[in-house]
């Protein structure tokens, strides 16, 4: 974008540097940048300011690892949650989309990546050390929310294994056809997970 005719060059950066983001292509950025443009110069300073101090703001919980602006997450200082079922997912983004439902009471263990011998990445790499001594504190169900990919898989493997003794109960989040969809756009994996793990019609 920088050096289009008749683009002027703090535009064409501005329009670059939006199109960079995951998700937002040239005309996404181009038509963001044009509205920031049409709004008054304070607004469009404020968002600046908000970004600049993201990095400065935003830290990990030092009890989950989900994200927190200050030592402890609102979650694990939420009144209500059962600390006795926590629940492990791979990343802190990961605890985003588990509350959107709203039903989950219970708290989580980001373990900030997954097993993957590939990449390097075993069990010294995890936050798997903070989840041992949060067990040695006593849990009632462990829920194992890793992801549904090989890695995923191995990781939550392992997890069970690590700790069958140190948790009343331990449980993988299921998989399969979800709500609404169409069989002819899952991919075989899915499927075939969805009929081993089949239930009993109520």
């Amino acid at each position: 974008m920088i050096g289009t005719p008749g683009v002027p060059a703090p535009l064409a950066a501005a329009i670059e540097a939006l199109a960079s983001l995951p998700g937002i292509g040239p005309k996404t950025a181009m038509r963001l940048v044009l509205h920031l443009l049409q709004r008054p110069a304070s607004e469009a300073g404020n968002l600046a300011d908000i970004l600049h101090g993201l990095h400065a703001r935003i830290g990990f919980c030092d009890r989950c690892g989900g994200f927190a602006d200050q030592g402890r997450c609102p979650i694990c200082t939420q009144p209500g949650r059962d600390p006795g079922v926590v629940c492990v997912v791979e990343q802190p983004v990961d605890v985003l989309m588990m509350e959107r439902g709203g039903v989950f009471r219970g708290v989580y263990h980001v373990l900030h990546g997954r097993l993957s011998p590939v990449d390097g990445v075993g069990p010294e790499q995890l936050r798997i050390r903070a989840l041992d001594a949060r067990l040695a504190q006593g849990v009632k169900e462990l829920i194992l929310a890793t992801s549904a990919t090989v890695d995923g898989e191995a990781t939550a493997h392992y997890l069970a294994q690590r700790y069958r003794t140190r948790a009343d109960t331990i449980s993988r989040i299921a998989r399969g056809v979800p709500e609404g969809g169409e069989l002819e756009y899952l991919d075989e994996y899915t499927l075939q997970r969805a009929l081993d793990q089949r239930v009993p019609w109520q």
